[in-house]
């Protein structure tokens, strides 16, 4: 799957890893549903490091169809809630 992190560029990751991706989906959307700042700003910061640990970094002139597309990491909580679906950020 190819992610794009705004504002940083794209990483294809194996879908092996969604299952660790989305416990910290999980933990981010009950952080902001609770309007925990600290703690939202915490669990973006690791769900993002894990992304780029996890993914193999695209050439910046690779222009992929991104399946999942993930906020920056200076995003606000107001702005991830306009990006969350159903399922928060990570589908599934």
């Amino acid at each position: 799957m190819i992610v794009r992190i705004m504002g940083e560029g794209q990483v294809k990751l194996d879908d092996a890893h969604f299952t660790e991706l989305n416990k910290l989906d999980d933990e981010l959307l009950a952080e902001m549903e609770s309007g925990d700042e600290t703690g939202f700003r915490r669990t973006l910061g690791a769900l993002l490091e894990a992304v780029r640990r996890m993914g193999t970094p695209l050439p910046d002139d690779a222009l992929e169809p991104s399946e999942l597309i993930l906020p920056s990491p200076d995003a606000t909580l107001g702005e991830v809630r306009e990006m969350l679906g159903d399922d928060g950020l990570i589908p599934g």
